[in-house]
């Protein structure tokens, strides 16, 4: 670690190189000059100001500019607001193609969004590298400003150099007929003003609040936990929020919990409104619909035994069970489960019969899991049907070639492929919901609709949040931090003897002068101590009068 040079001041005190104003007795140790002495650091030496030599103190000195500060933080608001033109992945129904849908929702625009990765912009590298820039900011700018700020503060010696007390916004001199009387007489009032009290040498400083100075550090704490949360939020096993489809009666693993929980769903049920119900008459004759009282789905949760592979078949452990309902999750091991979405009457299985079209006689049934199909289903007799292709939620594409929309039955069609001991050469037919053509010229055999069947559908969000904590301990610092900064305002005023018999006054504070201001009124009504006077106003009504009669002086020539 790089040792500074040291600064000595007559007082004795050693300050660090590159400070402005002596830690301790105050002097002024740059600019000699009359201009009232800029307070906002209390002078100290602060290492970007000091060192640029090795690339650390580069790398230092820039993190700690508030410009630069001030830049990654526009940066990062811009690229935040590139999140917002169209919804993340995250928001977009979880069974179709992002890219399809992207296109197909916002056309050419969506296709540029969604190669530019925009889609998942706030799990990208370079943000979560704008995040860290940030925070990285705070932190070295926050210890570059506050460990000399605190070191300077505690340091600080009640009677200060002269130099140091002219040289603030207010400051004056005073003749009281009796010094000690004055000085004790302020004493006491500033005590009943809640002012901590130090004297030196018949000398006294009065200071309160002191603990403000520290609020906007306090402010960039909470900020940097809150951005550590945040970017926790993309570490596996820290956040889990995904959607999940189940049907009745299936059982599957609920994402995010690396296999070891599973969920069965023993049956959805949706709880309708009395259509004679006098408070929703008006609503469901506009709508036509009935109105939903309540949906649940009765819930068992399985654990996998330890020592299963995922993925492969193994025991399961009956855990819990629970109607999931809006508002009442079901909870386990950091995970809650909630009732988000239903579909009812959704496509699961459909029957077809290869029907030989000259006779009109069956010659079998093939039932389809339209979620599990099969390449191949064998008939009676050597026939079979082969499904050559499937669109589960079928459309044509511009160019007229079958597609599908979404891996979800929503409107299932097939391609087959029939063969049979009497047919030289396979007949392909396509066969979709109100529609059965054949490929190749007129087929000897067709493929009719038989059955068809239905189940409810439920959609559950599984969620896991281990950041919560930290963004609400980073958010209340962060608030205790601007409460602390923003309404209380430290506030210092020096009280020194001269060797005349007179009194020295000066004073500062970091805002909110007029507060100041009405502390050594409250002194001068009670003690023989005058108003100093505020440096600043003055200098400005002085260029100001100045200005004027060079105003009025033109004038007069012209």
């Amino acid at each position: 670690m790089l040792s500074m040079s040291k600064v000595s001041c007559e007082c004795g005190h050693i300050n660090p190189e590159g400070t402005e104003i002596c830690e301790s007795c105050g002097k002024p140790l740059q600019h000699e000059n009359k201009q009232v002495l800029n307070m906002r650091y209390e002078g100290v030496a602060r290492r970007s100001q000091t060192y640029n030599k090795s690339i650390v103190d580069k790398i230092w000195n820039f993190f700690s500019s508030v410009k630069v500060g001030v830049w990654i933080i526009v940066l990062t608001l811009l690229a935040s607001s590139l999140g917002t033109i169209f919804p993340q992945e995250l928001f977009i129904p979880p069974n179709v193609d992002p890219a399809a849908h992207y296109a197909q929702e916002y056309g050419v625009a969506g296709k540029v969004y969604y190669t530019l990765g925009f889609h998942n912009l706030y799990g990208s590298w370079w943000y979560m590298g704008l995040i860290a820039a940030l925070g990285t900011s705070l932190i070295i700018a926050s210890i570059d400003r506050v460990v000399p700020l605190y070191r300077a503060l505690k340091t600080q010696r009640v009677t200060r150099h002269t130099g140091f007390m002219k040289r603030q916004r207010l400051y004056g001199t005073s003749q009281p007929e009796n010094v000690d009387e004055t000085m004790a007489e302020a004493k006491e009032l500033l005590k009943s003003k809640r002012y901590n009290i130090r004297e030196e040498n018949g000398n006294l400083v009065a200071e309160k609040n002191r603990f403000s100075r520290w609020g906007p550090y306090v402010n960039h704490l909470g900020l940097i936990i809150f951005l550590l949360g945040a970017m926790l939020r993309f570490f596996p096993g820290m956040y889990v929020d995904e959607n999940v489809w189940v049907r009745d009666g299936e059982t599957v693993v609920l994402p995010g919990t690396d296999g070891e929980y599973y969920l069965e769903n023993e049956e959805f049920v949706l709880e309708l409104y009395d259509e004679e119900d006098e408070r929703f008459v008006e609503s469901m004759a506009r709508t036509s619909d009935p109105v939903v009282e309540t949906f649940q789905t009765n819930a068992v949760l399985y654990e996998r035994e330890q020592g299963d592979t995922i993925g492969v078949d193994g025991e399961l452990t009956r855990i819990d069970e629970h109607p999931i309902e809006v508002n009442d999750p079901l909870t386990f091991d950091n995970f809650s489960v909630y009732q988000v979405d239903y579909k009812l009457n959704e496509f699961s299985d459909m029957s077809f019969e290869l029907t030989n079209r000259e006779t009109d006689e069956a010659v079998g049934q093939i039932d389809i899991d339209l979620f599990d199909p099969e390449d191949t289903y064998e008939l009676d007799d050597g026939y079979a049907v082969d499904i050559h292709s499937y669109f589960p939620d079928f459309f044509f594409t511009d160019d007229g070639d079958p597609s599908t929309r979404s891996s979800v039955p929503d409107n299932p069609a097939f391609i087959f492929e029939m063969s049979g001991p009497d047919l030289e050469e396979p007949e392909i037919s396509f066969v979709g919901i109100q529609q059965n053509m054949d490929v190749n010229g007129d087929n000897q055999y067709g493929m009719n609709f038989a059955d068809l069947d239905t189940n409810h559908v439920t959609a559950l969000t599984v969620r896991k949040d281990l950041t919560l904590p930290f963004l609400i301990v980073g958010g209340s610092i962060f608030m205790i931090g601007l409460i602390q900064g923003s309404y209380w305002a430290h506030r210092r005023i020096w009280l020194q003897r001269g060797e005349d018999g007179s009194v020295h006054l000066a004073g500062h504070t970091n805002k909110n002068w007029q507060s100041l201001k009405r502390d050594f009124e409250a002194l001068s009504n009670q003690t023989e101590l005058q108003v100093p006077a505020d440096q600043i106003e003055e200098k400005e009504k002085k260029e100001e009068a100045e200005k004027e009669n060079e105003t009025s002086s033109r004038n007069e020539k012209e």
